[in-house]
């Protein structure tokens, strides 16, 4: 006993000792909560997704469809969920951008569990095309938060943090879904997954306030508590001041005496904005047009191959379930690991004055991981490919918390929740054809139609090689547009400065005609 008791203290010194690193590494109790309880809300949706991926066995078996189905399914609710974006943006300019998180989420939570009860695959897509509705929340909410909670120095670090929860979301909705469906069915895991949700509400609602925007809210590195806004938490008023948010991209083209472009700048608040205005201004900035096309290109292959990858490594290396699964989280791992390592390079570059630095990272990391996945994907030994797949998943990774950090850079910081959700209504627009295109082509280069066989045990059954080969060509072929994403950053190196000090010009202007708006009246858009 004395033995187990010495163990158990060790254990428990490690442990906060652990804790203790993960701390100091994030910058104090303070931001280590925020990002844990952003990461999660991210996790939210990304554990749906991965729900699908590995209920796609039994869901074609119980409900009698194909790869298509499934991959209707995935789209439906993508496109309903980037048309809400929008919307919801604007919202999150305008009001108490916690509060609605917290009313995002509970919906989720109900269309979720109504996704379990459903009888057959049209009130499935019924119950699915609900949940994209409701997760469109997401996106522009932790954009606009992360903009005001975080300094801009730190950005890419602090976003490479957070996106690890669409990684560790998608891995427990693998793990999770596959394991409760192998033991009491596809419907249970539905259900599952809608429990952490409520958790996820009373956390918000408890530990992270709404903070001021334009950044005066930011935590410093240390704090123990989230600075709380002192201003009135409904309708943002139009008056409402912007202060120029200083980063390093935005010094160096200070230094380097950037000349904005009038045709973008901003002189009044954008809350004064209509909201067709406002998406006009923000595909008008070319840099965030680019950064958006580039970034929705990476998470369309991503969707593509993971609402099949189980289905694949299952047939491809005979694994059952459990292991295939395993296996998906493996590359998870790859994935954080390029979040985290890239996020930081990427502030580093910029810190040294290379301003082009994330957008030369966004490159390398996209046409790398198509240098490291087609040989993984063609190869029958897993040994060989395991690894590969750990490092494509690092790749693929990498240009997100850079491209992120420096979206907020090239666009005015009363702007973000709009422009986060303009930049989600095309990334999923995109995105949500990845899965009805990746099943179609995969059935055009011979998976079968029907599904994979209805009367045999889903924990035991084989996939077919036909169905495999043809999702291994599928795979590779949709290769081709993530080398043209990462080609498609190095446009952006010349208007990046420029973007970046027309934003800064809008925030100079937005904060001194604030301060005289009594006197003197908003402006026009330039141009």
């Amino acid at each position: 006993m004395a033995l187990l008791r010495r163990l158990g203290h060790r254990m428990e010194e490690l442990a906060g000792h652990s804790v203790d690193r993960v701390t100091a590494e994030l910058g104090g109790p303070a931001r280590r909560r925020v990002i844990i309880l952003l990461a999660a809300v991210l996790g939210l949706d990304a554990a749906d997704k991965g729900t699908v991926a590995a209920l796609a066995f039994q869901l074609e078996r119980g409900l009698h469809i194909g790869n298509a189905h499934i991959g209707l399914m995935v789209t439906v609710s993508s496109l309903v969920g980037a048309m809400a974006t929008v919307p919801v943006g604007s919202l999150t300019d305008r009001f108490n951008r916690t509060r609605i998180l917290q009313g995002a989420i509970l919906l989720w939570a109900v269309a979720q569990a109504a996704s379990g009860i459903a009888p057959t695959f049209a009130v499935l897509l019924g119950c699915r095309v609900a949940l994209g509705a409701v997760t469109a929340t997401a996106g522009p909410a932790v954009a606009s938060l992360a903009g005001d909670l975080f300094p801009p120095g730190e950005r890419g670090r602090m976003w490479g943090f957070i996106l690890t929860g669409e990684v560790v979301g998608t891995g427990i909705g693998v793990v999770l879904s596959g394991l409760v469906a192998n033991w009491a069915g596809w419907r249970a895991a539905f259900f599952v997954l809608a429990l952490p949700s409520i958790a996820l509400v009373w956390a918000l609602r408890h530990w992270l306030p709404e903070p001021s925007r334009g950044g005066q809210s930011r935590i410093p590195r240390g704090a123990d508590t989230v600075p709380q806004s002192g201003e009135d938490l409904g309708p943002a008023s139009g008056n409402e001041a912007v202060r120029p948010v200083a980063s390093a991209a935005r010094e160096l083209v200070h230094r380097r005496h950037v000349a904005p472009a009038e045709d973008i700048v901003l002189d009044r608040p954008a809350t004064e904005m209509h909201l067709w205005q406002a998406i006009r201004y923000v595909l008008r900035v070319r840099t965030n047009l680019v950064l958006i096309v580039a970034s929705s290109i990476g998470y369309f292959f991503f969707s593509g191959l993971s609402t099949f990858a189980v289905i694949f490594l299952r047939g491809q290396y005979g694994l059952g379930q459990g292991s295939a699964s395993m296996l998906v989280v493996a590359v998870g791992l790859g994935i954080l690991a390029g979040l985290v390592g890239a996020g930081r390079l990427g502030d580093r570059l910029v810190g040294r004055g290379r301003l082009e630095g994330r957008l030369t990272l966004g490159t390398v990391g996209f046409v790398c991981s198509a240098v490291a996945l087609a040989p993984a994907l063609w190869s029958s030994t897993l040994a060989l490919s395991v690894p590969l797949f750990i490092l494509a998943g690092a790749f693929v990774a990498a240009p997100n918390p850079g491209l992120d950090a420096a979206r907020l850079d090239v666009v005015p910081a009363r702007m973000w929740g709009r422009a986060e959700g303009v930049r989600t209504l095309l990334r999923q627009s995109l995105q949500a054809f990845a899965p009805l295109l990746f099943g179609y082509l995969s059935e055009v280069f011979g998976a079968p139609t029907g599904g994979i066989g209805a009367g045999i045990d889903a924990k035991h059954a084989t996939i077919s090689r036909a169905q495999t080969l043809a999702l291994r060509d599928t795979f590779l072929v949709m290769l081709l547009p993530v080398i043209a994403g990462g080609l498609l950053l190095l446009l952006a190196r010349k208007s990046y400065p420029v973007d970046i000090a027309s934003a800064l010009e809008s925030d100079r202007r937005i904060a001194e005609g604030a301060e005289s708006s009594h006197r003197v009246p908003a402006g026009e858009i330039a141009g």
